[in-house]
């Protein structure tokens, strides 16, 4: 049991669902114009005047998360942020979500409070409005499911099938901290189980462990390329790894890639935490996920305005489908993108 909560004691059943939900969403306020009635109802009301764009996600325990290292707080807030990241991938601005539980009877309240501070943190953070949700018991360990809700305006939302030839391909950030942060964490899990009295120092590994245990939505980059005067053709986020999401792009657009490994933007931490547990920092960029970066396609045209922004990193460029999609490595070897990311989808044997 996650040692936030092992000294906590009201039962669930001691409230009952409406005490409960009324417990857990007492210090949540809505700041929307578009939220006109939130919790406390049959339903929420909402009243936009643009077009809406929505995303769900899923978080299972054992599946998706790890008690043993996540912490509940960070578990509520990351649950939200993965869920903006998708709006903010459509180049919209989020407005609202709504989250729903199920969890066993070893939770208890304070650690079911523990999670919505996560969630109202962000929230407040990304200035989003919870409206609703539901609590149920499960038998077994903790699921979430957050809907998030977001608008645009028709002409400005950024799907994935617009990329064309010749167009740029470009990312936010740094790739594979998340996946190394994961790394690390599990790592120290393994010590602990065999030497709890083993307090290791994880300082070394902080900018990782925070990319893994608090990972932030790029709501900044949509506001950027605005100000910037840029419009993406097609955008995604990376949740699964750059490789299968740069194949997303290729099969929704039908176009090809040539991605050159040189160009990956590697924050140095990842590049000496992968020489520590003897991991290829390239693979661990392509494959790794849960960076929750943008990647788009630009015309070239737009090059200047990006160029030499600290926030962006062109990796590659669009080609015709038939030319295929590769990796040029550092060698200028060409070599096929294959996507080898993250998948909740269990293999069968």
């Amino acid at each position: 049991m996650n040692h936030n909560f092992k000294n906590s004691k009201t039962k669930l059943t001691e409230l009952g669902e409406f005490k409960l939900i009324e417990t857990l969403t007492q210090h949540f306020n809505l700041t929307q114009t578009s939220s006109i009635l939130g919790i406390g109802d049959d339903a929420a009301i909402l009243k936009h005047d643009q077009d809406i764009v929505m995303t769900t996600d899923f978080l299972v325990e054992g599946v998706h998360f790890d008690l043993a290292y996540m912490p509940l707080k960070h578990l509520g807030y990351k649950s939200v942020i993965v869920n903006l990241s998708d709006i903010y991938a459509m180049n919209a601005k989020a407005t609202q979500v709504t989250v729903s539980l199920a969890c066993s009877n070893r939770f208890t309240v304070e650690a079911l409070e523990e999670l919505y501070a996560g969630i109202k943190t962000a929230c407040d953070i990304y200035n989003v409005d919870l409206i609703g949700g539901d609590t149920t018991s499960s038998v077994k360990g903790l699921q979430i499911s957050v809907t998030a809700i977001g608008t645009a305006h028709e002409q400005d939302i950024t799907r994935r099938d617009g990329a064309g030839k010749n167009e740029l391909l470009v990312v936010s950030g740094d790739l594979g901290a998340a996946y190394m942060g994961l790394q690390v964490l599990k790592r120290e899990n393994e010590v602990f189980k065999v030497n709890p009295q083993n307090q290791p120092d994880l300082t070394p590994y902080s900018y990782l462990i925070e990319r893994q245990l608090k990972p932030e939505a790029r709501k900044d980059i949509p506001e950027l390329l605005k100000t910037l005067g840029v419009k993406p053709t097609s955008m995604i986020d990376i949740s699964d790894g750059l490789s299968s999401e740069i194949l997303h792009i290729c099969h929704a657009s039908k176009v090809g890639v040539k991605l050159f490994e040189d160009k990956i933007p590697l924050d140095p931490n990842v590049i000496s935490s992968c020489e520590e547990f003897q991991l290829d920092s390239t693979t661990i960029a392509l494959n790794g996920g849960e960076d929750y970066e943008l990647l788009f396609t630009i015309s070239q045209e737009d090059f200047p305005k990006i160029k030499a922004n600290p926030h962006l990193s062109v990796i590659g460029h669009m080609t015709t489908e038939d030319v295929g999609k590769t990796l040029i490595t550092r060698a200028e070897q060409q070599i096929p993108l294959v996507a080898r990311g993250w998948s909740a989808i269990p293999e069968e044997h």
